[in-house]
Order: structure tokens, then sequence, then C-alpha cells
């Protein structure tokens, strides 16, 4: 069988800067210190939890290109997403940025499509400076996919806490001295007919599996060739998952699989299965991975981010959830 999704990168172009921000709650986080802002209000002192949404993101593009001493003027394209309708919140804050922009959706598997497609306009000779990531609001995103905030509804074990952070990188041609990316899947939408938003992991894991297996096979690496294998926000429920349909394809479950989710909020149990989000992966992606990579702890690393491709009205009208992954091998050379 042909092997399809495959992307390399021969001219392996490279991660230069990071711009995190997040929420007050987010302070939890055992990866806080490493978040470049945090907010002590969730609204980031503006009228509307959208509004926030939008300055979070605002600020970590800002934040990434002025670690580049770059203003946004001397950026090419800006590749962003998030979860609200029409992905509003990155549409005001590409008018507010103004560099070129293209919307990305990809769920909460947004912060690697962004930026796969930041690495493929790199690699063609077409940018030379493009910014990528995703975001999510914890209030607008809860009350959009599941229950209003103030309903108050309880939740099952299985389900995951949205993150409210944005994420970014800046993508440049190859620079020595930073993660560079090297190769990419592009993930196969998976439907294996679940229905329950509380239990988000359990419908991406399959999603999750099949991206690390047409990856290893596809690009003739093994589990021992990283030094972390990193899924994006499959939470504690949807991790073991994911670690079963790994084995049972008869890869090696060791202890450089890792998952954002099931980190995101340490061992507080009152956050459940774990953290979600489009915010998730690209938080903990672009701080605890690239620091790692910059200290030179780690050398090679497979990124996997999860994504359910529902809607507020796919799931009213009793859909089920079609789920995505999408991986990128980050080295340092």
């Amino acid at each position: 069988m042909v092997a399809r999704g495959l992307l390399t990168f021969k001219t392996t172009p490279s991660i230069v800067a990071t711009g995190v921000t997040a929420g007050p709650l987010e302070k939890k986080s055992p990866f806080a210190d490493k978040f470049d802002k945090i907010y002590d209000d969730e609204r980031c002192g503006m009228k509307t939890n959208e509004h926030a949404h939008a300055k979070m993101m605002e600020d970590a593009c800002m934040i990434a290109l002025s670690k580049e001493d770059s203003v946004p003027g001397d950026a090419d394209f800006l590749l962003i997403g998030d979860l609200v309708n029409q992905m509003t919140p990155s549409n005001f804050a590409a008018a507010t940025i103004g560099i070129p922009y293209i919307g990305m959706f990809s769920a909460c598997a947004t912060s690697v499509s962004s930026l796969v497609m930041a690495a493929l306009l790199t690699e063609m000779g077409m940018s030379t400076c493009a910014v990528a990531g995703a975001s999510s609001q914890h209030n607008a995103v809860e009350r959009q996919f599941r229950y209003p905030v103030e309903y108050g509804s309880q939740k099952p074990p299985t389900s995951q806490w949205t993150v409210t952070a944005a994420g970014v990188v800046a993508v440049t041609p190859h620079k020595k001295g930073f993660p560079s990316i090297e190769c990419a899947t592009i993930g196969c939408a998976t439907d294996l007919g679940m229905t329950d938003p509380l239990n988000m992991g359990a419908a991406m894991a399959p999603a999750a599996a099949d991206t690390l297996t047409r990856h290893l096979k596809g690009h003739g690496k093994k589990v021992s060739d990283y030094d972390v294998i990193m899924t994006g926000d499959l939470g504690k429920t949807g991790f073991e998952l994911y670690k079963t349909l790994a084995g049972n394809q008869g890869f090696d479950v060791s202890d450089v699989f890792r998952d954002a989710g099931k980190e995101f909020y340490g061992a507080d149990t009152s956050f459940l299965s774990g953290a979600s989000g489009a915010g998730c992966s690209a938080a903990v992606f672009f701080t605890e991975v690239i620091d790692k990579m910059m200290a030179g702890e780690y050398k090679r690393v497979l990124l996997i981010a999860t994504g359910a491709l529902l809607s507020p009205l796919s799931f009213q009208q009793g859909d089920t959830i079609p789920c995505i992954a999408h991986a990128v091998e980050l080295t340092m050379k």
C-alpha cells in the first residue's frame, strides 16, 4: 500500500521563537513557570470571553515576534485557529495584528496543522517568517460544545477541562541552534461512532494511534528513535486507550509516551481526566518540549496533536464525532 499524507522537509525549517499566554486558573499547571504571560482575569480585562480569547492570541503572537526583535510587518503569514464558531477570536486577532492571514481549523489538532502549513510555506521558499499556533478559552468553548458554565452541570470522570491558553511559534528557514521541522504526517479523519462530548479522549485515541502507526511505518522510524512522543490532549482516559491501541500494533509503549492533556493540571483530580482545548497542546508543545530541545535534553521528538471535528450543530443533532490527529517531527542538529 502506498503511504499517503507523509511530508519530508528537505530544507528543515526552524522554530526560532515561541509565545504562550494563559488564564489565571492555568497557574495551577506544572508548566506555568514556562508560560510567557498569565492573566489575572479570565477575560483579560476585556468585556467578553471571546474578546479575551482574541487578546490572548494577539499577545502570544507579539511575544513570539518580539523574541526575534521583529514586528508584524516582518512576518509573511499568520496561521492560527481556535474552536469558536467561524474562528472569530482568531479572525479578530488577525485583524488587529495585520499579518496576511490563513485561518486554520483542525479543532484541538490545530497546533500541529498550523505548524506543518508554516513549514510547507517555508520549504517552498514563499515565507521567511510565518507565525503559527492555536488557542482556546474555557468559558467561550464550554458553553458552545457542552453546557453554559453558569448551568453547573456535573461532569463524568472521562470529561476534560478546556484550557485557557494561546500558543504560537515563529517559523523561518533553517537556523542553526534551533529546533528543526524534519517531517510530518497528515492525519485521516477517523469516526468510530462516538457521540459523547464528555468523553473526547476515547473518541480521539484511535485517530492518534492511526497517525502514530502511519508516521512510524511511513517514515521508517521506531519508538526508540525519539526522546519523547507527546500527544495533544487525550487526557487520562484517552491516553490509556491510545497506548493500548499502539501496543496492539506492536509498538513498545515506553516512558517516552506522554500526553499534554493528562499532564497539564498535574495531579489535581478536580480536573477529572485532564485538560483539552486547542490551547492545551499549543501551550505544552511550545514551552515544555521546545525548552527541552533548546537545552539539549531532547534531540528528536514526535508531536501528535489530536482534535474532535464536531460542531455545536452536529452535536445537537446527535451526530457522531469524527476525529483527527496530525504529527510533526522535530530535531536538534
